[in-house]
């Protein structure tokens, strides 16, 4: 291993799959190995790769292929992530292209031994970030049975981390901004048996140590008052609220907490602690047994709570779930139709809301040349705010909105 050895590491899916990789790729630098970009100079690559939804796993699948097609021939080709997980053996015997298949917690070095030590993958150590934000993966696995999900089967149950070592890894990371992720965030720590909303000292922690917190993945019937004033009082007041539905039957169906009237209840008592708060919350169309009458509750709910951004995906029938033996299931123009009606929506709706804000005065980071964001959008997935070249990445400028452009943003010093 080493002697001028390279990697080529490429991650699919969500931002826990972007910290896994940055451990991943730690733990290859360490063993003497140097990352590349050059597919064809790589003698390892390394594909991270995502298996929650059918499409996840068709995109892992089309870049596993794509990368077999432009690497060099004795290069190595592993499989890590949830497709690996999820699979096992089986993916490598119908991609004879993937040369190893490594689950969870299973090294992938470039080695030639038939048995790889195993590591955790969780507290992996993690090299400083390259940019002036980081995701920080606080605990692994879920311990909840939503109907549509089939992550628990092979992220496994809640698995915490030690306080002490995510303040380490924060520190350093050394960034500006701290972003939260979990499959079920608020539920940090339980299975530790230190109590009920243990995230809330945690938040306490980092903030001393960085400028923002952000936080992502919130089960809704998580946020009583003391995360709300927790979360109002120390982090950036910006609330991605896991939702899926509004309509009572339809959450029922779902195994889910909740619908429109606690949603609007939990929404409008976060306003009132916090005016300026912003939101993003995700929503399923087409579950088993969808009518037009959850779709008119879920359009009215959308034009009447007025979120800042929300996303908007066609149900994914997924084996071994509890919606999977469901019947009912939305022919797929429909779930189309449904999909463009929303989203549509909701372009206006944020559009609205960002032209209103011309002629604020903003605070932004700038996350590169050219590019930042203030406490409304979260990286990644949200939108930008363009700033003068003169600002300096990695720092905050003091700037006015000039203009906007659907989601996006236009600052200016003056």
């Amino acid at each position: 291993m080493g002697n001028g050895s390279k990697f080529h590491l490429v991650t699919l899916g969500c931002p826990k799959n972007e910290v896994d990789s940055e451990k991943l790729a730690g733990s290859l630098l360490s063993d003497g190995m140097e990352a590349t970009d050059d597919l064809a100079s790589a003698d390892l690559i390394v594909v991270n790769t995502c298996a929650f939804i059918e499409e996840a796993r068709e995109e892992s699948i089309e870049t596993i292929l794509s990368l077999d097609e432009f690497r060099n021939e004795d290069s190595e080709i592993v499989v890590t992530g949830c497709l690996a997980e999820r699979y096992g053996s089986e993916l490598q015997d119908v991609l004879p292209e993937v040369n190893r298949v490594a689950g969870f917690g299973v090294s992938v070095s470039l080695t030639k031994k038939a048995n790889v030590p195993e590591f955790d993958l969780l507290n992996l150590p993690r090299p400083a970030s390259t940019r002036p934000w980081a995701y920080l993966k606080v605990a692994e696995g879920c311990d909840r049975a939503c109907g549509f999900c089939s992550i628990p089967s092979f992220r496994g149950p809640q698995r915490s981390r030690d306080i002490n070592s995510i303040l380490e890894e924060v520190e350093s990371l050394q960034v500006k901004e701290v972003v939260l992720v979990a499959q079920d965030l608020a539920a940090y720590g339980r299975d530790q048996g230190v109590g009920e909303k243990s995230i809330i000292p945690l938040i306490e922690e980092i903030t001393q140590r960085v400028d923002w917190v952000r936080l992502l993945y919130l089960y809704p019937s998580e946020l009583n008052q003391q995360l709300i004033d927790a979360m109002c009082s120390l982090t950036v007041p910006y609330f991605d609220l896991s939702l899926q539905h509004v309509s009572s039957p339809l959450m029922r169906r779902m195994k889910r907490w909740g619908d429109a009237e606690r949603f609007r209840d939990l929404i409008s008592e976060i306003r009132r602690n916090s005016p300026n708060a912003v939101f993003r919350s995700n929503f399923i169309v087409g579950y088993p047994g969808e009518t037009e009458e959850d779709q008119d509750q879920l359009i009215d709910f959308i034009k009447e709570m007025q979120l800042d951004w929300c996303g908007f995906f066609s149900f994914s029938d997924e084996e071994g779930t509890y919606a999977s033996g469901l019947e009912g299931k939305i022919d797929r123009p429909l779930v189309i139709e449904r999909l463009k009606e929303l989203s549509y929506l909701q372009d206006e709706i944020t559009s609205s809301k960002r032209d209103a804000l011309i002629g604020e005065r903003i605070s932004v980071l700038v996350d590169s040349r050219g590019v930042g964001r203030t406490y409304r959008e979260a990286p990644e997935i949200d939108g930008v705010v363009s700033v003068p070249d003169s600002c300096q990445v990695g720092e905050f400028a003091d700037l006015i909105v000039k203009g906007s452009l659907g989601p996006d943003l236009e600052a200016d010093l003056t």
